[in-house]
């Protein structure tokens, strides 16, 4: 056994370099490169060897650490998680900074590398700089706090335990079930410690993801579940994006003429036009996928972990007989709502299950419930994208008991505009191309988006809303252009997550990668002031206002803000939008423009896209003085009654 001397930094830059994954006979390079954010705990370390020898890796400079995990993120969710772009910071701030992201990727099951700096192991400076010091263990740092969020967690305390650490965080990395963020903390001292580390350490490995089989009992089971159900319904998760099952999804359902819904993460895998694609399910769910999901009498979930938002916190399925099948690589999502088990890839699985059943001749009893059901989503669709403000008699998609006429009056005094979002969608709908892909994650654009979006290109919708980021969207923008440099990206942002976290539109800029920022500005946080006033309370500290001097509260003026000017101090081409007209030439432009861009539209508030047929459990006070309140808390207790409890 041969050995080589070298830093922990040095051994790990050397063995990331060396790290493939192997999907159905195709090998690529595992870690495309590291976004890095310098400070005294990594650059001595792990700058040094990426100074020394970074071999294959890109090195990209981030401007926020959530951010350019964010991007990280992007990056490996639009590249299926077969790849992925590492993220190194600094000890402190800089490694709490990427908390948020690696909370986000865990949730949505997303590859994300940190490598975070961290404490000296022999304690001999303590406390260093940015060292938190607690008096009840020495031991810990800022760094212990992503052990709630991640998958996996090590601590490198001797250059010797990188070797393990390394394995099991690409184990977990590449594992389809387990995936999500891995956080290896490098102490400051040991990154620069040098070793004699085993050549066999660096040699190629090759991780291969290899698709999960259905057992035949587990198949049988399935079979008896679907043979005596006349409804069926399939609900198509992120794991059939990942699994790239959708072509196979599509030929099963067309062979039963069985309807299926799309979560966040699972759209864009069949476009929208197919007959059978119903659209987006629950809590932000389409007129069509919800109106079907009431009468549904076996639920398929196929790669989906079934968040609140997709079953409507368990309540949108309420045929008394309803019964749930989940296709799952994870076991753990493959129990949720009590339902059978089928613990298998997303593509294996629906190919032994259409072996079968054919064999069985099955049919289903929605006969032209579907088409019925399409014909009511396409006429709501076309009504939603035509909604224009038409004065003083104009009543908004979401009319609560805002005074939206006096607002809508200050609105447009203060940017000359009565565009509304939804209108705004439907122009952006027909007007991208074909192949762009939409990014967004937070605000009531996802759940426009999921109602009312008309995907037309495969893996073209890239939404966050497993942990629903603020601050996502931009970032994450650059990641998918990384990942898919032939296509124009767009995110989709509200003025309030643009505020929370843009930073890496710089980072595009730099890296000469054009990312098209479309934003939504109604000076509130609308999705969040619908949520508050449908339920009794009024409008409070959600709209951007002016503190008003007088009263002491943030009840004053609008706060207007020119994000155009802002972009184009960033050095992008920005557009200040206030019309239809102005609108379709910024769309016309971007197209043109080898730099990011930015297009800054004035929406009204409240003209986002109303709910169809669905709930969503939320903590509502259950004492009030409000009788608003009081009678929500009433409808609310009889919905928890309605909905499964488990």
């Amino acid at each position: 056994m041969g050995t080589i001397k070298m830093t922990t930094a040095q051994a790990l830059v050397t063995f990331l370099n060396n790290q493939y994954i192997n999907v159905d006979g195709v090998e690529k390079k595992f870690v495309k490169g590291i976004f890095a954010i310098f400070g005294h705990g990594n650059v001595l370390g792990l700058g040094q060897a990426l100074e020394q020898n970074s071999g294959d890796l890109i090195i990209y400079q981030g401007r926020n650490e959530q951010g350019m995990a964010h991007a990280a993120i992007g990056f490996a969710k639009q590249s299926l998680r077969r790849q992925i772009i590492a993220c190194s910071s600094s000890v402190g701030p800089g490694a709490a900074n990427m908390l948020t992201a690696a909370a986000t990727a865990t949730t949505n099951r997303i590859p994300l590398l940190l490598l975070p700096g961290d404490i000296f192991t022999t304690r001999q400076p303590d406390p260093v700089l940015q060292q938190i010091e607690q008096s009840y263990d020495l031991n810990v740092s800022t760094n212990d706090a992503f052990r709630a969020v991640s998958k996996y967690w090590d601590r490198v305390s001797r250059p010797e335990q990188l070797m393990t650490a390394c394995i099991n965080a690409l184990r977990v990395l590449t594992d389809p079930a387990e995936t999500g963020a891995v956080t290896i903390a490098l102490p400051q001292d040991v990154q620069g410690e040098a070793w004699n580390f085993p050549d066999y350490f660096f040699h190629k490995r090759v991780h291969r993801l290899d698709r999960r089989l259905p057992t035949v009992v587990q198949l049988e089971d399935a079979l008896m579940l679907i043979s005596r159900k006349r409804n069926p319904m399939i609900v198509m998760g992120g794991g059939v994006k990942y699994s790239e099952a959708g072509e196979v999804l599509r030929q099963f359902a067309e062979h039963y003429q069985i309807p299926f819904a799309e979560t966040q993460a699972g759209k864009g895998t069949i476009v929208s036009d197919h007959p059978l694609n119903v659209g987006g399910v629950g809590e932000t769910g389409s007129l069509a996928a919800n109106l079907l999901a009431k009468q549904a009498d076996l639920v398929i979930g196929i790669g989906t972990r079934y968040t609140d938002f997709t079953t409507a916190s368990k309540w949108i399925f309420q045929n008394p007989d309803v019964n749930f099948l989940n296709v799952n690589v994870s076991n753990f999502d493959s129990y949720k709502l009590d339902g059978i088990q089928l613990l298998a890839d997303a593509r294996e699985a629906l190919i032994a299950l259409d072996a079968r059943l054919a064999a069985k001749n099955y049919s289903n009893d929605w006969g032209n419930q579907i088409e019925q059901a399409q014909n009511k989503l396409l006429k709501e669709i076309q009504r939603i994208h035509q909604v224009e403000y038409t004065g003083e008699e104009f009543i908004p998609e979401i009319a609560d008991h805002l005074d939206y006429n006096s607002v809508f009056a200050e609105f447009k005094t203060l940017t000359q505009s009565v565009l509304t979002q939804s209108r705004v969608l439907g122009i952006l709908n027909n007007h991208l191309p074909q192949d762009a892909v939409i990014v967004a994650a937070a605000g009531s654009l996802p759940g426009d988006l999921q109602r009312i979006w008309r995907t037309r290109d495969y893996n073209s919708y890239h939404v966050e809303y497993g942990y629903s980021c603020m601050g996502y969207e931009v970032n994450a923008a650059l990641g998918v252009k990384l990942a898919q440099p032939q296509r124009e990206v767009y995110a989709l942002v509200g003025d309030g997550s643009f505020m929370m976290l843009h930073s890496e539109l710089i980072t595009s800029i730099q890296e000469h990668t054009k990312i098209n920022v479309v934003l939504f500005d109604n000076m509130t946080n609308g999705c969040i002031n619908n949520l508050q006033m449908e339920h009794g309370m009024d409008s409070f500290i959600t709209e951007f206002r002016f503190r008003n001097s007088e009263s002491g509260k943030l009840e004053g003026g609008f706060i207007p803000v020119d994000f155009a000017s802002i972009a184009k101090g960033y050095g992008c081409k920005s557009y200040r939008v206030t019309t239809l007209e102005q609108l379709l030439a910024a769309l016309d432009d971007v197209q043109k423009q080898t730099i990011s861009t930015l297009i800054d539209i004035k929406v009204l508030p409240k003209t986002m896209v109303h709910k169809y047929c669905s709930w969503w459990h939320v903590g509502v006070a259950q004492t009030s003085k409000s009788k608003r309140i009081q009678a929500m808390a009433e409808q609310l207790n009889k919905h928890v009654d309605e909905a499964r409890k488990y």
